[in-house]
């Protein structure tokens, strides 16, 4: 195939693409070498890995040999499939049945008059036009979960209150998108009245919400058949999250909110049942893996793209907006929790403050501006305006809002409640060992001489658990392979898998914390490289 590619280029083709490529890839390894660097230095100086990935876009814009731009079309089609995808399937469907109730008022209503609000303050403040004013609005109304669940990372926060941020911004992407879409009809002259509008609105909703779930079923029945094909498991879920997308927006209704609902469908009825422990891992690093990729780049080239200069010249109006949707975020987050007390869970006010100051703004609303349509009037002005909000929405927020969840003390955890959270791991692992012990003695994969020293191994280190849980005065942690390895490395890599498997579940589920099981995963992760090379 390729070399009928090149007999069919034309004379001297090969050195008019070889110095474009090689600018190409000198800047993508530009790109990498400057992400790794951020990495490092975000790690060590303890700031958010996506602010400095901006920063260091800005930085490196004058080295680059080749200008990168981004294409809304490839983020649209190729990037949000993967980030909304990713962050669906890892979403544990109980957790946000738990917290329905302040996470669709948010992203139902909250995204509305969110929108209203920046609209007009920006239509009266900058005497932009009711289109253009209501098209930033919806812009500007979505916010960045992974800046924020970023922050979450460093600070620990309650698993309910993470589960409300990651459950608002897994939906009110697909509503600002639908309102998005619906505004830019009205401005290219289609007649929409506002019962239409309001229909149009809940059938695009609706059905991608329906086309999810049916996609996401039909997945679900396929990883059955699939059985332990890790690597068909992953494909088969890459081939459902772009291809639900794209079906979504052939059927005019909501991509987003029908890859969201696939992403959920496949994680409650796929991941638990139809696979073993190490395809869950396989499945959920690759799409980690994928979303990080995604979203290094993304980040990245927010930092490349901005233009300082242009960016001073519309800094009045760009502290505008940022006034204009922390005002409609404020009138938002506030009002709508106290209703939603009336009749669910109180959601504590020191909650509420994290939901208003983490209304950081990132890619999606990038891409977006960048969708904008070339008619329309002031377009540049538009999508600068944009870049500088999201430019200084995520070093100014990005950075202070670890120290503003700090100060808030949200989540203040004893040193008792840290032990126990430690104990609790122990207790998880051990008992999911434990039960793939037990299936494979059944399955005849186990002679019993084994099965039983290696349970009573493990009965070991859960009843220590359990007995310091019970008092929590023994601090002594129990190390689970202080004896002698496992008579085979196969079996212990699949023990180790199972037991670190059970962890990220927990977590998944927020029953435990990251900071909770990362010494344990360190432990493991030593003993699976140890198994590997044994």
């Amino acid at each position: 195939m390729l070399t009928l590619l090149l007999a069919n280029l034309p004379p001297n083709s090969s050195s008019a693409i070889s110095e474009p490529s090689a600018n190409l890839a000198t800047t993508l390894t530009i790109c990498l070498l400057g992400a790794t660097i951020v990495a490092l230095i975000s790690r060590r100086c303890r700031i958010p890995y996506v602010t400095g990935l901006v920063l260091a876009g800005l930085a490196i814009t004058d080295v680059l040999p080749q200008k990168l731009g981004i294409d809304s079309g490839l983020i649209l089609n190729l990037f949000l499939p993967i980030l909304v995808f990713q962050a669906a399937i890892n979403t544990d469907i109980s957790r946000l049945r738990s917290s329905w109730p302040p996470i669709s008022v948010l992203a139902g209503p909250g995204i509305l008059i969110a929108t209203a609000v920046t609209a007009t303050i920006l239509k009266f403040g900058l005497g932009l036009n009711w289109i253009a004013a209501l098209l930033v609005g919806s812009i500007l109304a979505i916010t960045d979960t992974v800046s924020v669940i970023a922050v979450f990372r460093e600070v620990t926060v309650p698993s309910r209150l993470a589960t409300i941020v990651e459950g608002e911004s897994l939906f009110n992407d697909g509503v600002a998108l639908v309102i998005f879409g619906l505004v830019v009809e009205l401005q290219a002259g289609e007649q929409v009245t506002v019962l239409g509008a309001v229909q149009s609105f809940f059938v695009v909703i609706l059905g991608g919400g329906l086309l999810g779930l049916a996609t996401g079923y039909l997945a679900s029945g396929l990883f059955r058949a699939l059985a332990d094909d890790s690597l068909s498991g992953v494909l088969l879920t890459v081939a459902v999250a772009f291809g639900t997308f794209q079906l979504g927006e052939a059927l005019d209704v909501s991509g987003v909110v029908a890859v969201v609902v696939a992403g959920l469908t496949v994680g409650a009825l796929a991941l638990d049942r139809a696979q073993s422990p190490s395809s869950r891992l396989t499945l959920l690093n690759f799409w980690e893996y994928a979303a990080f990729c995604v979203n290094t780049f993304i980040f990245l080239f927010i930092g490349v793209e901005v233009d300082p200069k242009s960016l001073l010249q519309t800094l009045p109006a760009v502290l505008l907006a940022i006034v204009a949707y922390q005002l409609a975020r404020l009138v938002t987050v506030y009002p709508l929790m106290a209703l939603v007390n009336r009749f669910d869970r109180p959601v504590p006010v020191r909650w509420q403050h994290v939901l208003f100051l983490g209304n950081i703004k990132g890619s999606l609303s990038m891409v977006l501006a960048l969708s904008l349509p070339a008619t329309l009037s002031g377009r540049s002005e538009l999508v600068n305006l944009v870049f500088g909000v999201v430019l200084l929405s995520l070093v100014g927020q990005g950075l202070s809002l670890p120290w503003l969840v700090k100060r808030l003390k949200v989540a203040t955890r004893s040193t008792r409640s840290q032990e126990a959270e430690q104990l609790q791991a122990q207790l998880i692992a051990g008992k999911a060992v434990q039960a793939e012990l037990s299936s494979l003695y059944d399955a005849g994969v186990l002679p019993k001489a084994i099965h039983e020293e290696l349970r009573a191994r493990y009965q070991l280190a859960i009843a220590g658990a359990e007995q310091s849980l019970r008092g929590l005065y023994n601090r002594r942690s129990t190390d689970l392979r202080s004896s002698a390895a496992p008579p085979s490395s196969m079996l212990q890599r699949r023990l180790l898998l199972v037991e670190k498997n059970a962890l990220l579940e927990s977590v998944r589920k927020g029953i435990l914390t990251d900071e909770s099981i990362s010494d344990r995963l360190q432990v493991i992760d030593a003993a699976l490289l140890q198994a590997e090379v044994d």
